[in-house]
């Protein structure tokens, strides 16, 4: 029995709405805090505002084991900033479920992972000057300086043979720096690459043909957010 305790936002079940498995039957777990403040961040509830409740490992085992899918994601905010998300991922590959955990990519950690999925922060994510969650610009400061480090990428990427990179692109602009982050690291397949546009709505086609026309001529995968289609931005879906 663990006393081990996360700080966590909420816990669900629905189906995975982003990356290589979206359609899949998953249980969600997503912790409150995050080392990052993206400025189009959709779930300030688990970061710029963490909110929620100190939940045990045992306990939050149970209730994934009772849901009945084999699959669980462990979100946030930020889960690699924790220490007892390890023990979590273990009870959890004990109680046999495939574990996606879903990363900003600035901490590593060896635990049980069958897919780390990598979502780097591009300088679209910086917040801008004046906003007003950041009235001193300290998390503008932070957040720059911490959003990207190609060395433990490089690391998550070697240590994890099942991984996706995926990149909230805004505009065309953004591609010249998934270009020279992509030539800092090895390891990895053009169809790890996902390109999933910003936003918390179901995009404009028209906005999003770019998209298209660059994973196909770079043989990249374009990220949808199933979810936001079939639900909305809500939270527990």
């Amino acid at each position: 029995m663990s006393a081990s305790t996360l700080p966590i936002a909420e816990t669900f079940t629905s189906i995975q709405g982003e990356g290589k498995l979206t359609g899949v039957p998953s249980w969600f777990c997503r912790v409150a805090g995050c080392n990052l403040r993206c400025a189009w961040c959709d779930t300030p509830y688990a970061s710029w505002n963490p909110e929620g409740q100190a939940r045990t490992i045992d306990d939050l085992a149970s209730e994934a084991r009772d849901t009945g899918v084999r699959h669980a994601v462990l979100t946030g905010g930020e889960p690699m900033l924790f220490d007892e998300i390890t023990p979590l991922a273990r009870a959890l590959r004990d109680a046999g479920l495939h574990i996606t955990i879903e990363t900003a990519g600035t901490i590593h950690r060896d635990l049980p992972c069958d897919l780390m999925s990598i979502s780097p922060k591009l300088a679209n994510s910086t917040p801008t000057e004046g906003d007003p969650r950041d009235p001193s610009g300290a998390w503008r400061k932070r957040h720059e300086a911490r959003r990207l480090d190609a060395p433990t990428l490089q690391k998550l990427l070697d240590s994890y043979a099942a991984r996706q990179l995926k990149f909230v692109v805004a505009t065309p602009a953004d591609l010249p720096e998934i270009d020279a982050l992509l030539t800092r690291l090895t390891g990895f397949a053009p169809d790890d690459i996902l390109l999933m546009p910003e936003g918390v709505t179901t995009p404009d086609p028209q906005a999003t043909h770019w998209i298209l026309e660059t994973c196909t001529a770079r043989g990249w995968r374009y990220c949808h957010r199933l979810h936001i289609e079939l639900f909305g931005n809500v939270r527990g879906t």
